[in-house]
């Protein structure tokens, strides 16, 4: 009976590590998607209708009307 004890200690281990291995990728936190990577903004100076040579369009060149 020590015998049957002693060989089947190793497949108990192994099943109870399997078990939580499966356990924990089934009901763990999902990791988030690889497209859904946080990205920097690129952002032009002046926005989109400046011209970056001269500096025109600028807020502090622009008329309020």
């Amino acid at each position: 009976m020590v015998t049957v004890a002693v060989l089947l200690l190793p497949a108990l281990g192994l099943l109870l590590f399997t078990m939580t291995y499966l356990e924990d990728r089934l009901f763990g936190d999902p990791d988030p998607p690889r497209h859904a990577r946080r990205r920097h903004l690129r952002l032009l100076p002046g926005g989109s209708g400046a011209d970056h040579r001269t500096g025109a369009g600028r807020a502090s060149d622009r008329d309020a009307a």
